[in-house]
């Protein structure tokens, strides 16, 4: 499989992380690896989304964003190893595996976003139903019905992806 995705939704074209391969780079300071994981974080979900969490951190919940963006984001989402329609792949799997749906359907348009087309995060709803659970996957793919449609509604009114 290519790096480069036919699917025109998506600028980030799953090329391996287009921003710092700092999150396995010991002489990273914290702020590097901060400011890169929100870099990875605003590419893959897109700005709407992480503004929209930001302006919701309080203080009770700010030093988990901190922990996310530091370490989901800047740590693993930042490595080399994994090309972003990978990650977007094992994540969307790992979600529905754990019934995660809120995240499963923001990770189901970020994945778009890295390249994947409807029909691999198809393909990869099917080998999670088999691997995971069939019941899991069933709420999956209504899940995925429903942001495919929101996505193209939002495409057809000129908002980003």
């Amino acid at each position: 499989m290519s790096a480069q995705s036919d699917n025109p939704e998506q600028p980030n074209t799953g090329q391996p992380n287009s921003g710092q391969s700092i999150g396995h780079d010991l002489s990273a300071t914290s702020q590097d690896v901060f400011d890169a994981g929100m870099a990875v974080r605003r590419e893959v979900l897109g700005d709407a989304h992480v503004d929209r969490a930001e302006a919701k951190k309080d203080e009770t919940t700010e030093d988990f964003q901190n922990l996310i963006t530091r370490y989901a984001w800047g740590t693993i989402w930042t490595r080399p190893g994994l090309d972003r329609r990978m990650r977007s792949a094992v994540t969307i799997s790992a979600m529905v595996t754990g019934g995660y749906w809120e995240e499963a359907a923001m990770h189901l348009r970020a994945a778009l976003r890295n390249g994947l087309s409807r029909d691999e995060i198809k393909e990869i709803l099917l080998q999670t139903a088999i691997y995971s659970s069939v019941p899991a996957a069933n709420v999956a793919f209504k899940l995925a019905q429903e942001v495919f449609a929101q996505v193209d509604e939002d495409l057809a009114t000129g908002k980003d992806l």
